[in-house]
């Protein structure tokens, strides 16, 4: 038993040194200069070049117009990423809510409606989102990049398929206590979910950080550049002899890790229960 234990734990950890060694990888070749990444390529060795690296990657300015800084680019992309999960969860339990409990004609056509959105990708409506955030002027700017994604049939099927769980004892007490549709949602519905509404921010949060085409599309100024945009824009610089700072892009690419990353540590328990907790 105990040699069976031992090489599980031993699968598991090579495992996770198999998927962290890239990280590990990334980070110690940040920590070195452009030349001698450019000479020497990768690096598992520590530089001397940390903290020049990070404090300029976050402080200076820079970009075509010399005013975005990467602290700015992290900025944007937690904007991006907080408005994308709380804007999503926001829709998605009002979708959930209406289709689950107010038992509308063709509520359940209207679901699936809803759901085979999920064959038409952003990259298959790029194009007409564009066209309608330009005709309302909406280009490079905040709401022009969180609206026009916000609606998710992923997020209003967990929470229909959550809210159908539910016991209906809960509902005819509230009723019983003069409890309203709205204060029913509020005072009942939305605690007993915390635990899925972490689990779908979590998912949300990592989907709005990681978007790199829409960005693209909808801003061309650089106050709106997000860490994604930023470290393609330094691979993008090689002009004649000059060499792109490698050593800045592995240290963007470090940077945008971290936020995603303390998301699912912070509340990785939570987000397993809301996918498999089934007791109300």
């Amino acid at each position: 038993m105990y040699r069976a234990k031992f090489s599980d734990h031993l699968i598991l950890i090579l495992g996770s040194l198999f998927l962290c060694m890239p990280v590990v990888v990334a980070f110690m070749t940040s920590t070195h200069t452009a030349a001698d990444i450019h000479s020497n390529g990768l690096s598992l060795a520590w530089g001397d070049n940390f903290i020049a690296t990070y404090e300029k990657v976050l402080t200076q300015k820079g970009g075509f117009t010399g005013d975005i800084t990467g602290a700015r680019m992290v900025m944007n992309s937690l904007i991006l990423g907080i408005g994308f999960a709380v804007g999503k969860i926001v829709l998605s339990m009002m979708a959930a809510y209406a289709i689950v409990y107010f038992r509308f004609p063709m509520a359940t056509l209207s679901f699936w409606v809803i759901f085979t959105t999920l064959l038409l990708p952003l990259e298959v409506r790029i194009m007409p989102s564009y066209q309608v955030m330009s005709d309302l002027g909406l280009l490079n700017t905040y709401t022009g990049l969180i609206v026009p994604l916000l609606a998710s049939a992923t997020g209003t099927f967990y929470f229909r398929q959550f809210f159908k769980s539910v016991p209906e004892e809960l509902l005819e007490a509230a009723r019983i206590d003069g409890a309203g549709p709205f204060k029913f949602f509020i005072d009942i519905l939305v605690p007993i979910s915390r635990t899925m509404i972490a689990a779908i921010f979590i998912i949300m949060f990592v989907y709005g950080w990681n978007q790199y085409l829409w960005p693209m599309m909808m801003t061309t100024d650089e106050s709106f550049f997000t860490l994604m945009r930023g470290i393609k824009s330094i691979l993008q610089v090689w002009v004649g002899s000059n060499i792109p700072d490698y050593n800045e892009a592995f240290a963007l690419a470090v940077l945008a890790m971290l936020p995603p990353v303390a998301i699912v540590v912070i509340f990785q328990s939570w987000f397993i229960k809301g996918l498999t907790e089934s007791d109300k």
